[in-house]
């Protein structure tokens, strides 16, 4: 496919009391996204797959509720953001080596605009499950930040929302495995003034904060030298702002405003691809590999692990919903366990294997395994709560939400040629 072609060929609800606007208080600095409208990064506004929107349809798929549906060029698994009326995804057309960025009107699914970003210097290999377009992008309202790995390096890019012209490119940092050559995952993270990187491989592994407007250099602190795939997250516990990430057998807290390590515990596993979660003063996190845990840590500095078990979501982030923590593990079964102690409360035989994260809409949770089927149930502690069962397309991508609509991209296999699509779901 030519490089035109490749660019041109495409022309949920009430948040949880337990979330409060304390919890997420750099949102405010950004006066052109809103909560109730964007979800202008990984996971949503509150960085924690719940949605601040009307009530979603349960019933999804071909034929059912659907608004619109367009093809999406090349392969990635970058979930859909959104802000301003549009909708952004990263891709990579893998044949040609582009790495490039893509814009469609949210209303219509018609694409505003394309940009290549980077041609060439693809690494040689990749995980099966992984693609050369992971990452989900970040905007704060009126900038697009992605990050791909080409060139033995992490490179940051920065566009204009409009008409995603380049404003500025910088390299994050050095990124070039050679024992395990999975690949690069981790999204970027707005922070205030900064956007951060993370990059963690079998060399000099590193967290990094740039300037959004400039792209230059805040802070760089080294990490573990292992091969990770975990976002970092910050949320807003125990008093106060913490940057969380796990992996290299390590549950670790930093400053996101400087870098400086805060906290870290023993725990979790060698890589962990999940985003931590948080309820109150507790964080968790799960993963991994070569080994399954789930860790529970009081974030108050203390180093006390409330809990721990043998339990694992490794790509797959969990959702934390009124003080309880749900789990859809590798194996395909669904786990509900209370954040203080770990109590299981229930667990479910669903299927698997699972590579999207959940989220929490109109009262409901959805969450998708890679073979398409897209499980919506109530948060309920008491047990297992149904509400529908659908067939989305192969999904590795995580959902968006905004004012009443769930998007979606996945993959198509029907005709014999791998195809992506972004759906956009939402009651006519």
């Amino acid at each position: 496919m030519s490089k035109a072609r490749w660019l041109s060929c495409v022309c949920l609800v009430v948040v949880s009391g337990t979330l409060a606007a304390a919890e997420i208080p750099e949102l405010s600095e950004f006066p052109k996204l809103s909560a109730e409208t964007d979800w202008p990064w990984w996971r949503g506004p509150h960085r924690n797959g719940i949605a601040s929107s009307d009530p979603v349809p349960t019933d999804l798929g071909p034929g059912k509720n659907v608004l619109w549906k367009t093809p999406v060029p090349g392969r990635g698994h970058g979930s859909p953001i959104i802000a301003r009326g549009k909708i952004f995804l990263p891709s990579a057309d893998e044949q040609q080596k582009i790495h490039g960025v893509f814009a469609f009107d949210l209303e219509t699914g018609k694409q505003e605009w394309a940009v290549e970003v980077n041609r060439g210097g693809f690494p040689a290999r990749n995980h099966a499950k992984n693609t050369e377009a992971s990452p989900t992008i970040a905007t704060d309202g009126e900038r697009l930040y992605a990050s791909f790995f080409h060139h033995e390096k992490i490179e940051v890019v920065a566009l204009n929302l409009d008409d995603g012209k380049v404003l500025w490119k910088q390299v994050a940092g050095p990124f070039s495995p050679k024992r395990f050559e999975y690949g690069y995952a981790p999204s970027p993270l707005i922070y205030k003034n900064s956007v951060i990187i993370s990059g963690e491989y079998d060399g000099s592994s590193f967290l990094t904060a740039l300037n959004r407007e400039t792209g230059k250099p805040l802070w760089k602190t080294a990490r573990p030298n292992n091969i990770t795939f975990s976002s970092p997250v910050v949320a807003h516990v125990a008093g106060r702002d913490q940057l969380l990430l796990s992996g290299g057998e390590q549950v670790t807290s930093y400053d996101p405003a400087t870098g400086k390590q805060l906290w870290t515990v023993q725990g979790t596993t060698f890589a962990t691809c999940g985003t931590m979660v948080w309820t109150d003063d507790i964080v968790i996190a799960s993963g991994g590999y070569p080994k399954a845990e789930t860790i529970a840590v009081k974030a108050d500095g203390s180093r006390q692990v409330l809990w721990k078990n043998n339990q694992k979501c490794y790509e797959q982030s969990m959702i934390v919903i009124d003080g309880y923590v749900y789990a859809l593990t590798d194996q395909g079964v669904l786990f509900c366990w209370r954040a203080t102690d770990g109590q299981e409360m229930w667990k479910q035989r669903l299927s698997g294997p699972v590579s999207a994260s959940p989220v929490y809409a109109g009262g409901n949770i959805y969450w998708a395994n890679e073979a398409g089927s897209m499980y919506v149930f109530r948060p309920n502690p008491e047990k297992f709560d149904p509400v529908a069962e659908n067939d989305v397309g192969e999904s590795f991508a995580s959902p968006a939400v905004s004012q009443g609509k769930l998007f979606l991209r996945v993959a198509d296999r029907s005709s014999g040629v791998r195809q992506e699509y972004l759906y956009c779901f939402g009651k006519k």
